[in-house]
């Protein structure tokens, strides 16, 4: 996992400390077939990376240089994610911060701050693996022509939401949440564009789970201030955020062809839903409170007990993996990527079973503060 952010979580002291860990650990040991694999893609990936990064900057800064009607972009992005005016830039800055992105490299600078994203980096090296294996599945090597295509317009695709999580979170990159406003538009037409190059059906596949991933967002939004329940059902409903946008992508990464879309969807749409349980443990670590909504708030209330509510978010991502392996087990054995995937599996486990060790083992003073919130009430259904 040398991409990603979070290196440490994947450093051999850490590996050692989870069941799954430890069996990655075996796996590199003695170099099987997953690990050999992974490492594969993960060096593949950081070779392609600086080609896609030059690719997405040029073609972001085209767009904004050739766009006379700038207002008229934005009001239709605005009213494409459903109309929030968190999101909206005033039309008065527009001229101001246009001029100041195509100054100097204050727009590679935008593009690569945005790019620094746990998401983006760990699923590069895995729409590699699965655009490969998809096209050994077809025996048919004219298909490499549109790799390039499909990933960069799904990688942009999810990139999109780090400058629109930036500017509603307001906890990074402050001095620049106008600019994130005014490119976002051209994020998202930008990945419009590369996907509809590949086809009709992938293009319309992405359209569908884009407006899906919306509505999961905004369920959780409408949770988040109490206009929906805390709810089993709204949780599961939330989740679309995850599953639909990896899911999604994994379509795609077959070029929505079935029988292997299909499979490709159900093990990324629930590895994603599992490691969604995982960020949610992370997040109460780093933030010192519980995530709302999320599987531990909703498992902690239900049950009045905070250190039970927390091991039913990592039952709830095993129970989201599981099915992930189903697809794994959907394959024939001799399917070119499948000890990819196990492998990747395999550390989307590890992951959340290193954040919830380090809850119950080293921030217990968490726990204590977190169930006298549960018992005063100050958190609520």
């Amino acid at each position: 996992m040398s991409s990603n952010k979070d290196d440490f979580t994947f450093n051999k002291v850490n590996l050692l400390k989870t069941p799954s860990g430890r069996k990655i650990l075996k796996k590199g040991i003695i170099k099987d077939e997953g690990y050999r694999q992974f490492k594969k893609y993960a060096d593949l990936s950081k070779n392609e990376y600086d080609g896609f990064v030059l690719r997405f900057k040029t073609d972001i800064y085209g767009l904004l240089n050739s766009d006379s009607v700038p207002l008229s972009t934005h009001d239709e992005f605005i009213n494409e994610i459903g109309g929030s005016n968190d999101l909206r830039l005033d039309s008065k800055d527009f001229p101001k911060v246009k001029n100041n992105l195509l100054n100097g490299d204050n727009l590679f600078d935008r593009i690569k701050r945005i790019l620094n994203s746990n998401f983006v980096k760990m699923t590069f090296p895995v729409f590699y693996a699965l655009y490969d294996g998809f096209v050994d599945f077809k025996k048919d090597p004219s298909l490499l022509k549109l790799r390039n295509s499909v990933i960069d317009g799904h990688v942009i695709a999810i990139d999109l939401s780090e400058p629109m999580d930036r500017v509603l979170d307001k906890d990074e990159d402050v001095e620049y949440l106008d600019d994130y406003k005014f490119l976002s538009p051209y994020i998202l037409r930008l990945a419009k564009q590369k996907i509809s190059g590949v086809g009709n059906g992938v293009y319309r596949e992405f359209g569908n789970g884009f407006k899906d991933a919306l509505d999961g967002q905004q369920i959780d939004y409408e949770m988040k201030v109490g206009l929906k329940d805390l709810t089993y059902e709204n949780l599961e409903q939330s989740y679309k955020k995850y599953r639909s946008i990896l899911g999604t992508a994994g379509k795609n990464m077959s070029l929505n062809q079935k029988p292997l879309s299909e499979i490709y969807y159900i093990g990324m749409a629930k590895a994603a839903e599992c490691v969604g349980c995982g960020n949610e443990i992370q997040d109460a670590i780093v933030t010192n409170g519980i995530k709302s909504p999320s599987w531990p708030l909703f498992y902690s209330v239900t049950t009045g007990n905070v250190k039970k509510g927390f091991k039913l978010t990592l039952d709830k991502s095993y129970s989201y993996l599981s099915e992930a392996y189903s697809a794994l087990n959907m394959l024939d054995d001799d399917f070119e990527i499948k000890p990819f995937l196990g492998f990747l599996f395999l550390t989307v486990s590890h992951y959340n079973e290193f954040w919830y060790r380090e809850l119950l083992s080293n921030r217990t003073d968490l726990l204590s503060k977190f169930q006298k919130d549960i018992d005063s009430k100050i958190i609520n259904l």
